[in-house]
C-alpha cells in the first residue's frame, strides 16, 4: 500500500516544525477532529496560560486519534486558532513537548483571533488525521 507523503519542495522554505503539504493516497480513512480547547474531562480549562491550554488541547486531539485506532503521527493537518496577543512561543513549546521527535510533522495553519467560544480559552486546535485502512 502507498503511504502518506510529506512534501517539502526544495524551492520553498523548510521548517522542521511543519510540512508544506501532505499527500494522502486512496484507501486511507480521514478523521476530522473538531476544535479542541485546553479543557479537561470535566470541561474545565486546565490553566490560564497558553502553554498549559495548548498542551491539553493536543492531548485531547491525541485521545481522539487513539480512539479511532491511530496516533499523533497520523495527523496530517493542524489548524491552530490563538487569541491575539498571546506569546506564540508558549504554544510551540507545548507542541514540541507532545509531538516530540517524530519525523514528518503535519501541515499547519496558525491564525490569531480576537476570541474563542469557550470563555477564558486562549487556543483552539483542529486536526485532520489519515488512518491506514484496517
Amino acid at each position: 500500500m502507498t503511504t502518506v507523503t510529506h512534501i517539502n519542495p526544495p524551492d520553498m522554505h523548510s521548517n522542521p516544525a511543519y510540512s508544506q503539504a501532505v499527500r494522502i493516497p486512496a484507501g486511507y480513512d480521514t478523521l476530522h477532529i473538531g476544535g479542541q480547547n485546553g479543557t479537561d474531562a470535566t470541561g474545565s480549562l486546565v490553566g490560564p496560560d497558553l502553554k498549559s491550554q495548548s498542551r491539553q488541547a493536543l492531548l485531547n486531539i491525541q485521545s481522539c486519534v487513539r480512539a479511532a485506532g491511530g496516533d499523533l503521527e497520523n495527523i496530517v493537518k493542524w489548524t491552530i486558532f490563538i487569541k491575539a496577543g498571546e506569546p506564540l512561543q508558549e504554544g510551540f513549546a507545548a507542541f514540541q513537548e507532545i509531538w516530540g521527535r517524530r519525523p514528518n510533522p503535519p501541515a499547519i495553519t496558525g491564525v490569531f483571533v480576537s476570541g474563542l467560544a469557550v470563555p477564558g480559552a486562549l487556543v483552539e486546535i483542529e486536526a485532520i488525521a489519515a488512518l491506514p485502512p484496517e
